[in-house]
């Protein structure tokens, strides 16, 4: 855990190595989804850079907040700032999604760091839910961060939560939207409209702020902002670019579940090593 606010010189250089890892590890396996991977780089590194209570060593501590990855698509980014973080051997990456691993193409448990199994869409945010309701009934403090994507915004499930949270005035409660405005058959608007999204959770009694999703000093003072929030839950909408980094993923719905292969690899990580 990370008590002080990081430099964000310092995120700014563990972006380019996180993605730097995801797209290696997606080029070893051969599949996997980049696009939803990269867009939520910064959204990682300002939770477990600042507002994440967790311990690497002891990753089943009772007094750690909990994670939970609704959009387990995007588990390489996860996986890589697990990895990064000290959770399990860098190494290890390189077996994602091959038969055995314990990094499959959705988060499993048995890995550290990994809470739940997830990925179907929108029932990551219901457990979180259940989570922040059943440590309220503990007696405990924990804050339970869940982190979604803007695609899963079209599932009746989640709307169901958002209404319960608020009635419990779950203030320990956090939803992390990665708004990248892409899904995979095209840009969210176009196959199923969600917007005005702020508006539609803070009509159903949350505390919501809408960023820029990769301005880390925007993301570092939002997220503390949401821990100051008394008697509602609070969601952030960080508005991302998917396949951030890549000029020839970014905003490609066509990226959202094909890896790179050693021609694109190779194009890629020359883009990433320069953090634009």
């Amino acid at each position: 855990m990370t008590q002080s606010k990081p430099k964000t010189e310092q995120i700014k250089k563990e972006a380019i190595a996180l993605r730097t890892e995801i797209l290696r590890m997606l080029n070893k396996a051969g599949s996997g989804h980049p696009g939803g991977s990269l867009s939520m780089v910064e959204i990682l590194l300002g939770l477990f850079d600042y507002a994440l209570k967790y311990d690497p060593k002891n990753p089943e501590w009772e007094g750690r907040d909990r994670l939970i990855l609704s959009k387990g698509h995007g588990c390489p980014a996860l996986y890589a700032i697990l990895a990064l973080r000290g959770y399990f051997p860098l190494k290890e990456l390189a077996t994602l999604r091959k038969l055995g691993s314990r990094l499959q193409g959705h988060p499993q448990r048995g890995l550290p760091g990994v809470e739940i199994v997830s990925g179907s869409l929108g029932q990551g945010v219901s457990v979180a839910h259940g989570m922040a309701l059943g440590e309220r009934l503990n007696g405990k403090d924990t804050r339970i961060w869940c982190i979604c994507g803007d695609g899963e915004m079209q599932e009746g499930q989640v709307w169901e939560t958002a209404m319960s949270a608020a009635h419990y005035k779950l203030d320990h409660f956090h939803v992390i939207v990665d708004a990248n405005g892409v899904q995979q058959n095209g840009p969210v608007k176009n196959v199923m409209n969600i917007e005005p999204l702020a508006q539609k959770w803070e009509a159903f009694g949350w505390k919501a702020f809408e960023i820029d999703g990769h301005d880390i000093e925007l993301i570092l003072g939002t997220y503390e902002k949401m821990m100051q929030v008394k008697g509602q839950p609070t969601v952030l909408i960080a508005r991302t670019v998917k396949g951030k980094g890549v000029s020839f993923m970014a905003g490609n719905h066509k990226w959202h579940g094909v890896a790179p292969n050693d021609d694109e690899l190779e194009k890629a990580l020359a883009e990433v090593g320069k953090g634009i």
